[in-house]
């Protein structure tokens, strides 16, 4: 797909507005799609307001968008940001996996928080996170 390419969430953001100007109801998967695609461009502004938009559009939140959206927190070390997110995971009852958890663990090494970073390695021990 188009979204998928470099520059691709700008494009994906536009057809989200196209499809909301034309009262077609956005769903999970087409929101978790966008975020992917803010994701690969290091946009994670983008992709935290449209996980944000998500949640006040009482539209589910789920692993797979979560995960995209700490993945662009991840590409540009914004841990902080990353574990709110863990937090906000764990709090609504979203899984996390493995995928979660690792690019929770890189956004702390890349804004170097070991600590951090060891403490969820702890945390994904205990909880037997898959």
């Amino acid at each position: 797909s188009t979204c998928g390419t470099k520059g691709g969430w700008v494009q994906a953001l536009e057809l989200l507005g196209t499809m909301a100007s034309r009262f077609v109801q956005l769903d999970t998967i087409v929101c978790s799609a966008a975020i992917s695609a803010c994701k690969k461009d290091g946009e994670w502004e983008q992709a935290l307001q449209l996980l944000g938009t998500m949640a006040s559009g009482l539209m589910q939140l789920d692993t797979i968008a979560c995960s995209a959206a700490i993945s662009a927190c991840e590409k540009d070390g914004a841990w902080g940001l990353a574990l709110e997110l863990l937090r906000t995971m764990a709090h609504s009852s979203i899984q996390m996996n493995t995928i979660t958890c690792s690019a929770a663990i890189s956004a702390c090494e890349k804004g170097g928080e070991w600590t951090q970073a060891l403490e969820l390695l702890s945390v994904m021990a205990r909880s037997s996170i898959r």
